[in-house]
């Protein structure tokens, strides 16, 4: 299996809408680990790590986002896998 790391920037209507819960979710859903987190200037940040493909599968439902929420614009950093975590968790 070739896991990779992706740090994730999302900009839009992401705080306030429940997104981080979701991104949990779907994360978790396709067996990732990482952590997601609000900015301070109003984006969301994301580390998973996992396959490419499930990373992939994960970024493409967060694109669509729970309602109310709105992703104007996604920037991916793909990174070497560290094997850092045990789950996928929301960070404060």
């Amino acid at each position: 299996m070739n896991n990779v790391r992706a740090r994730v920037r999302f900009k839009g209507r992401v705080q306030g809408v429940g997104f981080r819960y979701f991104t949990q979710a779907e994360a978790t859903r396709n067996g990732l680990k990482g952590w997601v987190r609000n900015r301070p200037n109003g984006e969301v940040e994301a580390v998973f790590e996992g396959s490419k493909s499930a990373i992939q599968r994960t970024l493409e439902s967060c694109r669509q986002g729970p309602p109310g929420a709105m992703v104007e614009d996604m920037r991916i950093d793909w990174e070497k896998f560290q094997d850092d975590f045990l789950l996928f968790e929301i960070r404060r």
